[in-house]
């Protein structure tokens, strides 16, 4: 079994995710609406904010 996370922050998302996923939402929803399929857009969107908002969060912590 792993540890619990020490304090809450441990279990939230940085902030780069977080910025991620909110960019991600809003290109998903652009792309959706060009191909008339908005939740395939959305949920790409979100792979697509999430992969790079944690390759961020994981190079800033060094």
């Amino acid at each position: 079994m792993s540890d619990p996370p020490s304090k809450p922050s441990d279990r939230l998302p940085g902030g780069n995710t977080g910025l991620g996923i909110a960019l991600g939402v809003a290109i998903g929803l652009a792309l959706g609406t060009a191909f008339d399929n908005i939740a395939i857009g959305i949920g790409v969107g979100v792979a697509i904010g999430l992969a790079i908002g944690s390759g961020l969060d994981r190079r800033g912590d060094g």
